[in-house]
């Protein structure tokens, strides 16, 4: 993390602390960084036990908590409409909670399910992740809470061990069937690298160098501003999809379909379901061309290998849309690398691998384009991988 961050987070760390007080008095036991990510390729493969290639974001969601010994659980957002969410952790029950708060309520929830002794806490979130871009905003939050309730609690899990808590609060409290990933990225992920994942054995991801400006390269998150929702029931129908694909080839899952045998697979199975398994045998062949190009030092040729991910997505997966579409299209006309949807799709944002000094014309041609097809403009950052889930404040002495 360079010194410009560092000194942006610790200053965000200060006024959470500050607001903190105010909300709930005295001070925080420690304040803690979540981030969200950007899935370099390997889209809708995480829970088809395959491959993906995420990095974090430096946009994190900043936590404030403290313990508390009486199991109420008190929530505030920066972001939310003023008031104070007060639950009992006795009561916390899928269905019970709804809203942004049910993404932290869900991991105290799974922590306890888990059967780890913990209990209530005063948490004050702060968040600089855009919500409903792709960015996973909603595992931010939860990993946020993993990692403190880990500390808080001297529960010593692992980075994975926490991932799969966040990703069962999300499964099993907010009801939304995501895989592992998003997870994995913010809890996992570290500076100046991509997280190489498997899904099926997230213990042994291994972390890929990623150094962009030392490559003369830069890489911009377009968000569309269209937003998604993955609780809407689509995401859901994919992954039945994908799952019924699967049970009919007589495998465990569509990552142990071998390459070489898709077109006898395609051959064998309903319309509907031949382009899912299309586009994940493919992408997770694609993840592992991007982890040999990086390891040989040429980020460059991720830009074809970007570019094909989002034909799959739109043809074969079909979760694109115009706007991600048009992003893609016009980054690419004019002179990106590569360019792809990425997230669960249905909105959300675009990134995009420009060579350094391209990055203003990009967005420029994509802004134009999207005022004359009279959509919203977009919202552009430039992304650099960022390091995971990890406390900024000074750790608190005995209790």
């Amino acid at each position: 993390m360079n010194g410009a961050l560092q000194q942006d987070d610790d200053s965000r760390a200060e006024r959470a602390a500050d607001t903190f007080g105010r909300l709930f008095g005295g001070s925080p036991d420690g304040v803690w960084a979540a981030p969200g990510r950007v899935n370099l390729i390997g889209e809708h493969t995480d829970y088809n036990d395959g491959f993906a290639l995420p990095m974090a974001l430096p946009q994190t969601t900043l936590l404030a908590a403290r313990a508390r010994t009486d199991g109420r659980l008190r929530l505030h957002s920066a972001q939310g409409d003023g008031r104070i969410t007060d639950l009992a952790v006795a009561g916390l029950v899928p269905g019970a909670v709804t809203g942004w708060t049910g993404y932290p309520a869900g991991v105290v929830w799974a922590l306890a399910e888990a059967g780890h002794p913990v209990g209530g806490a005063d948490l004050h979130f702060d968040s600089t992740v855009p919500t409903g871009a792709g960015l996973s905003s909603s595992a931010a939050l939860e990993c946020a809470v993993a990692v403190a309730y880990d500390e808080l609690y001297g529960l010593g899990l692992s980075g994975p061990e926490l991932a799969r808590i966040a990703q069962r609060a999300e499964n099993g409290f907010a009801g939304v069937p995501c895989g592992i990933m998003d997870q994995m990225a913010s809890v996992c992920c570290t500076a100046e690298a991509a997280l190489h994942l498997d899904a099926r054995t997230p213990e042994a991801h291994r972390q890929v160098p990623f150094d962009l400006r030392g490559r003369g390269l830069r890489l911009l998150v377009i968000d569309t501003r269209v937003t998604h929702d993955l609780g809407d029931g689509a995401y859901a129908a994919l992954r039945a999809g994908c799952e019924r694909a699967a049970a009919l080839l007589g495998l465990p899952a569509l990552r142990d379909l071998p390459a070489g045998e898709l077109p006898r697979a395609l051959s064998t199975l309903p319309a509907e379901l031949a382009p899912l398994v299309r586009h994940v045998v493919t992408e997770n062949a694609r993840v592992t061309e991007a982890v040999c190009r990086l390891r040989e030092g040429n980020a460059a040729a991720l830009g074809p290998i970007l570019t094909e991910g989002h034909a799959s997505l739109r043809d074969d997966y079909r979760v694109s849309c115009p706007e991600t579409d048009l992003a893609v299209s016009a980054a690419l006309g004019a002179g990106a690398l590569g360019a792809r949807m990425t997230g669960g799709g249905f909105g959300g944002s675009v990134i995009a691998l420009v060579e350094d000094g391209r990055e203003d014309a990009v967005g420029e041609s994509v802004t134009a384009a999207f005022a004359a097809a009279g959509h919203r403009p977009p919202r552009i950052l430039e992304a650099t991988p960022a390091a995971g889930a990890h406390r900024l404040a000074p750790r608190p002495g005995p209790r």
